[in-house]
């Protein structure tokens, strides 16, 4: 199976509930091709990691199952839903985000029967430390240290036609990510072995068209993936790159320090992604307050993921559900304010 088969159906290839032998070979066939085909020269590569990819696997099976359930996405619920008020400024921004999310739309067009999709909701999320005014006992009191949050550059990239299937996906996503994290250091250190000038550049090409595919955590928290004419362009450099790794010799060291990198990574998957639920009671200032606090506030629930990638990111997150009727109109090109610019 090559490269970009990988990319297809991808919920089929992780069940959160049970772990099979089938579910297994084929997460290892995946890290092997989505690294470095010339693994599988090694003698018993595919027996040495299985026991990181069983780690890496049951570490994602705890991660999608221990996520808050789906909630409601909507404008209509705005002004009555805390958590959308402190992850939107104004209703009119979920309209708006919903516009932006093409896979949401393009999913709701392949299946008119759907009535309700759902999606990861990325966002980033900022604490700052501010001086405000805070009432005790009925007196005010000025210049009080406070914690203020803020949530920005909404994304909705990755979706489903349920719930289940969005878990299947996030951990796929995840996945890939952790092998992309493996190549970046295979790269890494390649550049302090001579002999490997000629394979360097392979190397950093497959990484960077692996980034620009769209696998991992980078289309839920990151960079939308390409247009479909670039990655048409992609798959044809991907599959020229491919064809030159498989025909590249290389030393058995190199490939053993390949592969213990591999193993590495996903034996230790928590080094490279951390996901954490977080409450935090939030004035409709989004400022925090504790629960002494005579303010008006609310409790805000949301997972906060850290990626150690380079640069790290941490972005907030929650799993959500949106109905068919909430998604806006395609926008319509104005051919003649276009044209002004022609």
């Amino acid at each position: 199976m090559g490269i970009l088969d990988w990319f297809k159906n991808r919920p089929a290839q992780f069940d959160p509930d049970r772990v099979s032998d089938e579910m297994l070979r084929g997460a290892v066939d995946k890290a092997i091709t989505l690294t470095n085909p010339r693994l599988k020269l090694l003698p018993g590569c595919h027996k040495r990691l299985m026991p990181a990819v069983a780690t890496t696997i049951e570490f994602l099976r705890a991660l999608v199952h221990d996520l808050p359930a789906a909630r409601p996405l909507s404008s209509a619920v705005w002004s009555s839903d805390p958590t959308l008020r402190a992850f939107f400024v104004a209703a009119s921004d979920i309209p708006g985000l919903l516009g932006r999310a093409d896979n949401l739309r393009t999913l709701f067009d392949k299946f008119p029967e759907l009535d309700e999709a759902c999606l990861v909701l990325g966002m980033a999320f900022m604490e700052r430390q501010v001086f405000g005014m805070v009432v005790h006992g009925g007196v005010v009191q000025r210049d009080v240290a406070q914690t203020n949050v803020s949530f920005s550059d909404h994304g909705a990239r990755i979706c489903g036609s349920d719930e289940s299937r969005l878990r299947r996906v996030a951990a796929v996503e995840a996945f890939e990510y952790l092998l992309g994290q493996a190549l970046a250091e295979i790269a890494e250190d390649r550049l302090e072995r001579q002999e490997l000038q000629g394979s360097r550049s392979l190397i950093r090409a497959r990484l960077r068209l692996l980034q620009q595919q769209g696998p991992g955590l980078g289309s839920m928290f990151g960079g939308p993936p390409a247009r479909p004419s670039e990655q048409a362009r992609l798959n044809a450099e991907l599959l020229e790159n491919e064809r030159q790794l498989a025909a590249l010799g290389g030393s058995e060291s190199v490939l053993e320090a390949e592969l213990d990198c591999l193993r590495t990574v996903l034996g230790n998957p928590q080094r490279n992604l951390r996901v954490e639920p977080r409450r935090l009671r939030l004035s409709s200032m989004n400022v925090v307050v504790d629960d002494t606090s005579s303010d008006a506030a609310a409790d805000v629930d949301f997972s906060l993921a850290e990626l150690g990638g380079s640069p790290p990111m941490r972005r907030a997150f929650v799993l959500a559900r949106v109905a068919r009727g909430e998604m806006p109109p395609p926008q319509q090109i104005n051919l003649d304010d276009a044209g002004r610019y022609l």
